[in-house]
């Protein structure tokens, strides 16, 4: 319900209708913004006495009083002044220098009067020269102004309490547009970098704003800029009061030009403001009738539309005006008439609503015709006089526009009150306003509103900023990348996915460093390095992008597990910088880095990236690594089929998805191949015993570790021990729990009635140690000796973190990276001389002296061997001909790489040998005796890769 704020009689029907006039005025300027008229309320019988004057003036404060209570915008006049002239102007500069009556309880902020403060300047420089003037000419006088005008910097004086703190204050009030900005921006500069960072930027820009401020009124640098200095340099009813002067050409882009128009127009106003104060009646008629123009226009801008703080939907009643006794001598009837003259000349429309009471004798017409000649020395002839009279029509030019002659005042809206009307008793007629409501405008874009939007977005940004900085690992508010995302929680919490952002380095801080001859060079400096080769690819140069995908993460401090993302990205690097810089081919390699977590257990969530990033990115030819065989492979593999990439696998070891998946293309030796290789040696060793009886031992399946290899090698070690004549006991499993458990598992073997001659072991490298340990320690197995079988995962082991040595201990294993049978052996010195340029000191460790280049640590896991040539076939099916070609086509030629230089023999993926015995891969049977400290490995048999014959019983004796 509205609140209602003022009740009070009607004393007559004349006050009922003048009432009801000024109410439906006021009250539909919120619904079709009407013209508001000069409403003159006045005794129709020109002899009324004093006491019906005094009821008609009465009647304009019983609508004051009505009113000031409602929050519209009301004044109430009184004219003082000398003359007429000077009441008039007091009372206009009351209006745009003082407070309205209701200020503090108004439907939006106080009013504004720029262009009105611009002319009071004026006015104080000029009677400031005017008083110290001593006789000098009019140009002296001109400069003197000007130069007045610079140390007001063209402001009228500031406000009671407008002291530059409270400028600044209000510049960063979280209502104002500036205030919401700064907010705004420091709460995202909070979001990305540190508090201390964020508290010194937020104090250089309030010292920027207070600059900024004082240059905004240290006039002219900016003062083409402010609103009131475009209107004053651009109303058309200057124009013709300064055309001695360039008093046309204000430009946004053109401060100079504009500073002299404001100059020459200040100027020309200067000097009619000067005459007016002489007593020149056109100078006072041009003065009072600029200042009305600018307390119009001041208004009109208080209520424009489309303006950023939605004013007008705001302020849905006009500005009111009462004058309760308007004379002659007062003033009050000259500013009516100034009012209707500027009105009468502008196409624009003010809200301004006027009341005002004449008395009875007085007459309201327009402003009386000026003398017909305006005082001066003699009378002007000849040519001279001509242009006299030009100059004095220009002069005039200003007043003339206005219809001044015409017999009616088209602003003023007379009512001519009868005395019967004015006298007959109307008090059973009650007049009641109520208090005017805010619109929904206000409450969207009030204080409190904009206050709880600015923190709603600040709280939103903070949790917007902080949701994407643990979503994603590069996630700031304004730069995310989504290509790689955290995975994980607390100290499983990795970085997942593929690094295309430069702030995205999954090696960061990972000082892990490669073995043997690659002492000193660390994963950070290898992924920094494939990085600047990146960078180095020209705009316009021919490319495409190889993604390698590997275990580049570790959770917990052990950088150790990272270790074969490190070796093979090494080689995917080596193969990068030798297409790049040292063969130089035309179609250049760019690689990016994906993160498939510790151990390869998230490549999933690799793999939609990597997927994202080929739809985005059409040079992306296929995918190099993935290289542990996980219970995801095969759904990885599917994934990237599904988009049309083809995978050269590194090390993957299984043997269902070369058959599942005609995408991928493996470099490594597949289980069944592997064990039907140890098969040859373990049945020689069979035949050498009494009854032979071997067990298999495995990881537990669904232990957490998501590990597909194992089960795989368990069940092709079983039928290779089966086929090479012993008789298998029931398989043995143990359990991970922050490392193999294998006490239960090797008691309950060396325990039992029959403990076996040999051993399968279906496990990983970094259980080894753990194994060793218990054999030489476990009773019924330490006096015993034992043929331990294992696949090529122990590869990656040099056994040299053994605690014990397990010397009745034989283990055998297979490689498959055949390093002694390639057919490139200066692979090993370039890469050497390659690596040496990445060391922070320029030097690393020398290759191992007095044995093969490939023996050296740096090479012997084979791995760096192993990506190496997985990118070069993956990039020559990609390059062919040094022709760029698409995932599609690289897929498609996949099928006919052959590759005769690699360090391992022939690269090739020809499915025509692709039985257990007769196969394109390369491998090796490695014997190791007294695996520990001590352990001695002895090359047994293998075969590089490619065609090759097959291996016999013959090739591979124990």
């Amino acid at each position: 319900m509205v609140r209602e704020v003022w009740r009070d009689s009607a004393d007559n029907e004349a006050a009922s209708a003048v009432f009801h006039l000024m109410q439906q005025l006021i009250d539909r300027y919120r619904v079709n913004r009407p013209v508001m008229p000069l409403v003159v309320v006045q005794a129709a019988d020109a002899g009324a006495g004093p006491e019906i004057d005094a009821r008609v003036e009465q009647l304009v404060h019983q609508v004051h009083r009505a009113n000031e209570l409602r929050r519209v915008p009301v004044r109430l006049l009184d004219g003082e002044g000398a003359t007429p002239y000077e009441a008039a102007l007091a009372m206009v500069r009351t209006l745009s220098e003082k407070p309205w009556e209701t200020r503090e309880n108004t439907q939006y902020k106080n009013f504004s009067f720029p262009r009105s403060r611009l002319l009071g300047a004026i006015e104080q420089a000029t009677a400031t020269v005017v008083e110290q003037s001593d006789g000098n000419t009019s140009e002296i006088r001109e400069e003197r102004i000007l130069e007045q005008l610079s140390r007001l910097r063209w402001r009228s004086g500031r406000p009671r309490g407008g002291t530059r703190w409270a400028s600044l204050r209000q510049s960063v009030r979280p209502e104002t547009f500036v205030g919401a900005l700064f907010i705004a921006l420091l709460s995202v500069l909070l979001g990305e970098i540190d508090w201390l960072l964020t508290a010194l930027v937020a104090a250089v820009a309030l010292i920027g704003l207070a600059v900024v401020g004082l240059a905004s009124r240290a006039a002219p640098p900016l003062l083409w800029l402010r609103r009131a200095s475009r209107w004053f340099a651009t109303t058309s009813s200057l124009a013709a009061s300064s055309t001695g002067y360039p008093s046309d050409g204000w430009s946004w882009l053109s401060p100079s030009g504009s500073w002299r128009v404001i100059r020459a127009r200040a100027a020309a106003v200067a000097e009619r403001v000067a005459d007016a104060g002489a007593g020149d009646e056109y100078a006072r008629q041009f003065h009072l009738e600029l200042r009305v123009q600018a307390l119009l226009e001041d208004l009109r801008h208080n209520y424009r539309p489309h303006s950023l703080d939605w004013r007008r939907s705001k302020r849905t009643v006009p500005p009111v005006v009462f004058l309760p006794r308007a004379t002659q001598d007062n003033g009050g009837i000259l500013l009516i008439n100034a009012i209707n003259s500027v009105r009468s000349r502008r196409s624009e429309v003010d809200p301004l609503l006027l009341l005002a009471s004449l008395q009875a004798p007085e007459i309201m017409r327009h402003t009386p015709p000026l003398p017909p000649e305006r005082p001066g020395p003699g009378a002007p002839t000849g040519s001279s006089g001509a242009r006299a009279r030009y100059e004095r029509w220009v002069d005039d030019l200003s007043l003339g526009q206005s219809p001044v002659a015409a017999a009616t005042l088209a602003w003023v809206l007379l009512l001519p009150l009868s005395t019967e009307k004015l006298t007959h008793e109307h008090a059973h007629a009650q007049l009641v306003t109520h208090r005017v409501r805010r619109t929904w405008a206000w409450w969207v874009m009030s204080r409190a509103s904009v206050a709880v939007l600015v923190v709603g977005s600040l709280l939103g940004a903070f949790l917007w900023a902080g949701h994407w900085r643990e979503t994603y690992c590069h996630g700031p508010l304004t730069d995310r990348n989504t290509d790689a995302i955290w995975h994980g929680k607390g100290d499983d919490r990795q970085c997942v996915g593929v690094a295309t952002a430069p702030e995205v380095l999954f090696a960061r801080g990972n000082g892990l460093e490669l073995n043997g001859a690659g002492k000193g060079i660390t994963f950070e400096r290898i992924e920094q390095a494939i990085r600047d080769e990146n960078d180095d690819i020209e705009p316009g140069d021919a490319y495409v992008t190889v993604v390698y995908a590997g275990p580049l993460t570790a959770t917990g401090n052990d950088p150790e597990a990272t270790r074969k993302g490190l070796e093979e990205l090494t080689g995917v690097y080596l193969q990068q910088r030798a297409v790049n810089k040292t063969v130089r081919r035309s179609v250049k390699l760019r690689v990016l880095t994906a993160n498939g977590g510790e151990d390869m257990l998230r490549q999933i969530t690799a793999v939609r990236k990597i997927i994202e990033v080929a739809r985005r990115d059409p040079t992306v030819v296929g995918v190099v690594g993935l290289g542990r065989n996980t219970q995801e492979s095969e759904k990885a593999t599917k994934l990237l089929r599904e988009a049309g990439l083809p995978v050269v696998n590194t090390t993957n070891s299984s043997s269902d998805l070369p058959r599942e998946f005609p995408n991928y293309f493996g470099l490594a030796a597949t289980d069944e191949e592997q064990t039907h290789v140890l098969g040859l040696v373990a049945r020689q060793i069979a035949k050498g015993l009494d009854r032979p009886h071997a067990i298999v031992l495995s990881r537990t399946d669904r232990n957490g570790d998501l590990d597909r290899y194992t089960a795989e090698q368990r069940d092709a070690g079983r039928k290779m021990l089966e086929d090479a004549g012993f008789e298998p006991g029931r398989p043995v499993t143990y359990d991970l729990a922050g490392g193999a458990s294998l006490n239960t598992p090797l008691t309950t073997i060396c325990q039992a009635e029959r403990v076996p001659d040999a051993l399968y072991f279906a496990g990983r490298v970094e259980d080894v140690p753990t194994l060793m340990r218990g054999l030489s320690e476990t009773t019924g197995c330490s006096d015993r000796r034992m043929t331990v079988f294992t696949g090529d995962d122990l590869t990656k082991g040099t056994f040299d973190d053994s605690t014990s040595i397990a010397a009745n201990v034989t283990l055998y294993h297979s490689s498959l990276a055949p390093l002694d049978r390639g057919k490139n052996l200066g692979f090993y010195s370039d890469a050497y001389r390659t690596l040496r340029a990445l060391h922070p000191e320029g030097e690393v460790t020398a290759l191992a002296s007095g044995r093969p280049a490939y023996e050296d640590d740096l090479f012997a896991s084979g791995q760096t061997v192993i990506s190496y040539s997985a990118t070069a076939a993956l990039y020559d099916a990609a390059a062919r001909g040094d022709k760029r070609r698409s995932a599609a086509e690289t897929w498609a030629t996949l099928h006919t790489v052959d590759l005769n230089t690699m360090p391992t023999g022939t690269i090739s993926f020809s499915r025509t040998r692709s039985s257990v015995s007769d196969n394109v891969h390369g491998l090796n049977i490695v014997k190791v005796v007294r695996p520990g400290p001590s352990a001695e490995r002895t090359l047994v048999c293998g075969k590089p890769a490619g065609v090759s014959p097959p291996l016999t019983a013959k090739d591979c004796r124990p």
